[in-house]
């Protein structure tokens, strides 16, 4: 089995900072990618930053240059420090990673999410 525990959420005010933390366990051969998802009220889940085995980055558009995606192998864990939130942040944030387990299954796998609030 493998499991995605994300956390960091919490409450901030408008033009604070957060650090996410996403760290996967369990039966793991390799990990291709890992990222950040979010969900607000009455909106689908949208791509927020992705990293892939090797370094490369891809953020949406509307984060580019206010948050940063980081992973940290040893650990199978990543990051994503947000900085200059806005209210419209808001949202609950989901880790995902593309996982090959040790009995050879390759799937997408979800943390439980953690909510950010960014209000005033």
């Amino acid at each position: 089995q493998v499991q995605l525990v994300d956390s960091g959420g919490g409450l901030v005010q408008p033009g604070g900072s957060l650090r996410l933390s996403c760290a996967a366990s369990g039966s793991i051969r390799s990990i291709y990618a890992m990222g950040w998802y979010r969900q607000a009220p009455g909106k689908e889940r949208e791509l927020v930053a992705t990293i892939i085995r090797g370094g490369s980055t891809r953020y949406a558009d509307s984060v580019k240059g206010r948050f940063t995606i980081s992973g940290d192998n040893a650990k199978n864990t990543v990051y994503l420090q947000m900085n200059s939130l806005k209210p419209e942040d808001t949202a609950v944030y989901y880790c995902n990673a593309d996982i090959s387990t040790s009995v050879g299954r390759r799937g997408a796998y979800w943390g439980q999410g953690t909510q950010v609030t960014v209000s005033s």
